[in-house]
């Protein structure tokens, strides 16, 4: 109980700070009426000419989505090959190595299957 005892204290000081902030924001808002100005959309001081909705295409969302998603997997494979020397050290080299080997096996079907279905193609 001792070692979560710091754990309840922040968690017990965050729920207190944002629920603090919340309400000193409910006092300095205004609270009135909405003005028509502030639903305006706003660009770099200018009256903008369309409304602040505008259609954007899937293929900037697939893009990004496909960026992270090959990034985070390139991100795991940093601290593998940086701890890869200590498993062999340990006996479970061939082991490590399979696993690393299923997860590149993996990411590989995926980057096939990504240029296979032109998912970075725009036309």
């Amino acid at each position: 109980m001792s070692q979560l005892l710091p754990v309840l204290v922040l968690a017990v000081f965050v729920i207190i700070f944002g629920v603090a902030l919340l309400w000193i924001s409910s006092l300095i808002s205004e609270k009135g009426r909405p003005d028509a100005v502030k639903g305006e959309s706003y660009e770099c001081g200018l009256p903008s000419d369309t409304s602040g909705s505008t259609k954007i295409s899937i293929k900037f969302y697939l893009t990004a989505i496909l960026f992270i998603l090959f990034d985070i997997e390139i991100i795991f494979m940093y601290p593998w090959a940086l701890t890869y020397g200590d498993f062999i050290a340990n006996g479970f080299g061939l082991y490590i190595l399979g696993a690393m080997s299923f997860f590149l096996a993996i990411f590989i079907f995926g980057l096939f299957w990504e240029v296979k279905s032109k998912a970075l193609e725009w036309e």
